[in-house]
C-alpha cells in the first residue's frame, strides 16, 4: 500500500468488524453435554427460519482484521468507540445516543479519527496543537489526486 486515504481507512475498518462478526463464539473450557445429539425431523423443522450459515474468514483475513485492531491505540476514547460502531454498520442516531454528541460533532470526530488513523499510517506526525478541522482540511488536501492543467 502505497498512500493511505481515510476512505482506504473506512473500508478497512468496515472489513474488520465483518470478520470479528464471522469468527466463531468464544467457548468455555472443561464444559460439554452427556445429551445425545438431536435428530431432527421434517415434520419438526417445518415453520423454523433455516440457521444463518457461518462461513469462516479465510487467514489472510485475520491477520488483517488483528493488524486493523491497533489502529485506534492512542485515538480519545469517543472517537475510537465511534469509529468502531460506524465499521460495525451503525446508524448515526444510535452513534449519537451512545456517545452523547450531536450528529455534527460525531461525524467531525468520526473524520477526525479516520484522517488521524490515515496520517499515522503514511508514517507522518500529527501535529498536536491544530484544531479537528485544521487536521481534517490538510489530510484532505494531501491525499486528493494531482491534477493536470488544462491547455
Amino acid at each position: 500500500m502505497s498512500e493511505w486515504t481515510p476512505s482506504l481507512v473506512e473500508a478497512r475498518l468496515a472489513e474488520a468488524a465483518y470478520v470479528l462478526k464471522r469468527l466463531p463464539s468464544a467457548r468455555v473450557q472443561g464444559y460439554f453435554s452427556t445429551w445425545p445429539k438431536i435428530f431432527y425431523e421434517f415434520s419438526d423443522l417445518v415453520g423454523q427460519e433455516p440457521r444463518p450459515m457461518r462461513v469462516p474468514p479465510s487467514p489472510a483475513a485475520i491477520s488483517r482484521m488483528e493488524e486493523t485492531l491497533s489502529w485506534t491505540t492512542g485515538l480519545d476514547p469517543v472517537d475510537g468507540k465511534i469509529i468502531w460502531l460506524r465499521a460495525h454498520g451503525e446508524r448515526w442516531k444510535t452513534i449519537c445516543w451512545t456517545v452523547g454528541l450531536q450528529r455534527s460533532a460525531a461525524n467531525e470526530h468520526w473524520l477526525y479519527a479516520l484522517c488521524v488513523i490515515a496520517w499515522r499510517l503514511n508514517h507522518r506526525p500529527v501535529p498536536k496543537l491544530r484544531s479537528r478541522r485544521y487536521v481534517i482540511e490538510m489530510v484532505k488536501r494531501a491525499c486528493e489526486p494531482l491534477e493536470l492543467p488544462q491547455e
